[in-house]
């Protein structure tokens, strides 16, 4: 009996753990400009290999790349060749396919290393949209000094002439929306902030006074 009940103790706590650690890796919604100019390293790369690194309670896996361009991080850290993650997505952790794709990785730098997760933003490299491209070779640089501030619920107003608003959380939830798929906040000549998406004509569907 006292076998049993030791059992039963360490299960229900293991189980306990186990969902604790499902509901653990919740990430606020971020648009890619954001999710850009906020990490110390953007690169397009390869996965060629992964080793699980004994680090943690839960380990680490560490990716190697080869890295194909670098969008930004030149000052910090020229040429990556390993990006870090914790080995669990519930903890965040990212699962990158080995010899299969290019991707864009985002990632903070830390003690020499590349760190990236779920919270991050990444993506396999051909699920870009031609204007996600365009912001990371040059559109997104013009807009580190501007604010996306999210809308939830309507009505939603710029506080500020460097402020965009985002309105994809009122139909989408981050990444997936039309305004992060085909639009940058860039800042002007002027000195105030408003979408931009180049060449295709204003989209009146977003709500946003600043939309060009």
């Amino acid at each position: 009996m006292t076998a049993w009940l030791s059992f039963l103790v360490v299960f229900l706590c293991s189980w306990s753990l186990r969902d604790l650690m499902v509901e653990a890796c919740t990430c606020v919604p971020i648009h890619p400009q954001d999710a850009f100019c906020n990490s110390d390293i953007v690169i397009r790369a390869k996965v060629v290999g992964k080793k699980l690194m004994k680090d943690g309670p839960f380990g680490t896996m560490r990716y190697t790349v080869k890295q194909m361009k670098m969008y930004r991080g030149f000052q910090i850290m020229p040429h990556v060749q390993y990006i870090y993650t914790e080995a669990s997505e519930s903890l965040c952790g990212v699962k990158l396919e080995v010899n299969k794709y290019q991707y864009l990785i985002t990632g903070r730098v830390y003690e020499g290393k590349v760190y990236t997760g779920l919270c991050n933003w990444y993506e396999k490299w051909d699920r870009l949209t031609l204007s996600q491209r365009k912001g990371l070779n040059h559109r997104y640089h013009l807009g580190c000094s501007c604010k996306i501030r999210p809308c939830y619920y309507l009505p939603c107003f710029a506080t500020s002439k460097n402020e965009c608003i985002w309105t994809d959380m009122l139909s989408n939830f981050g990444h997936s929306g039309y305004q992060a798929k085909h639009y940058a906040c860039i800042q002007r000549v002027e000195g105030y902030c408003s979408w931009y998406r180049g060449w295709a004509p204003p989209d009146k569907t977003i709500i946003n006074a600043t939309d060009p």
